[in-house]
């Protein structure tokens, strides 16, 4: 945070006027890489003009460490509805695309500054976004920096699943596997490390599989043996193939459920995992898989 005692005045890069066109990149994917403190305000509301400069201080000040969106609830009404707002001036904060915290009315600078302290991420969780963002170009570089983040907070599950996700990319299933059985014992699974181990079980299935070619032979060879056709599921899976995958492994599900259908149910529930929520493909399949059990 810049230290300044007198900070800059006018336009700042770090304070957005944001309408209901812009909401949903200004702020909900904005906050994805840094945090967003959306202050909804209107011009006829005598706290909202003790609050918004105040706000619009410490954005400066904290020089990028967040961003401000100001929402008019006079011309975004469907803003201030969406996020429940019934009094201004009302403040969100919001990280990852949720809303973390919040407060209503006018409260004191120093209120404010814990208010952001909570809010902003601590320097394990910073260390994390770094790393994420080096995994693709330099592994060692990431992996130093979820280590890191691990030192200082080690109960810290993403810095695990970071390190775990590192582990499985190098080949060292094993150890990736180990990390989501520990973390598995909590009880729960964060999203993250839900995919983490999707990959791992369809990893697993895949080891010693025939390549998608030579089940799918085998599997003409022999249509009525069902293990073939399972196998040729976990190969299409292994492969990338989802919708064939899927559709393999549900037929499996509807016509041998007491024997291979077990398998295949669960090789589908990895393969949703691996896909995006709002995938069609898994919406579609998701509510096949429930009518077929």
């Amino acid at each position: 945070m810049n230290d300044s005692a007198s900070p800059p005045t006018g336009p700042s890069p770090h304070v957005l006027d944001v309408t209901a066109a812009t909401f949903a990149d200004d702020v909900v994917e904005r906050s994805r890489s840094v945090p967003v403190v959306v202050d909804v305000w209107a011009e006829w509301c005598g706290p909202c003009k003790m609050l918004g400069p105040l706000l619009e201080k410490l954005a400066r000040e904290y020089d990028g460490e967040f961003v401000l969106a100001k929402v008019d609830s006079d011309r975004a009404p469907e803003v201030a509805g969406s996020l429940g707002v019934r009094s201004i001036p009302a403040v969100f904060g919001v990280r990852d695309g949720q809303i973390l915290d919040e407060f209503v009315g006018v409260q004191s600078e120093a209120f404010i500054r814990q208010w952001l302290d909570r809010l902003l991420p601590s320097k394990a969780e910073s260390l994390i976004a770094e790393g994420r963002a080096l995994e693709a170009s330099d592994a060692a570089a990431a992996g130093a920096k979820f280590s890191e983040a691990l030192a200082l907070e080690p109960d810290l599950a993403e810095a695990r699943i970071g390190l775990a996700r590192l582990a499985l990319a190098a080949g060292r299933a094993d150890e990736a596997r180990a990390t989501v059985l520990e973390l598995e014992r909590r009880g729960f699974l964060e999203p993250e490390a839900e995919k983490l181990k999707a990959e791992l079980v369809l990893k697993a299935q895949a080891e010693g599989a025939p390549d998608v070619d030579a089940a799918r032979a085998a599997v003409v060879a022999d249509p009525r043996d069902k293990t073939l056709k399972l196998k040729l599921a976990e190969a299409l899976a292994a492969a990338g193939r989802h919708e064939e995958a899927l559709s393999t492994a549900l037929d499996l599900v509807e016509t041998d459920r007491a024997n291979t259908g077990e398998e295949a149910r669960k090789l589908m529930l990895a393969v949703f995992q691996l896909l995006p929520d709002d995938s069609d493909l898994v919406f579609d399949y998701r509510r096949r898989l429930s009518f077929a059990l």
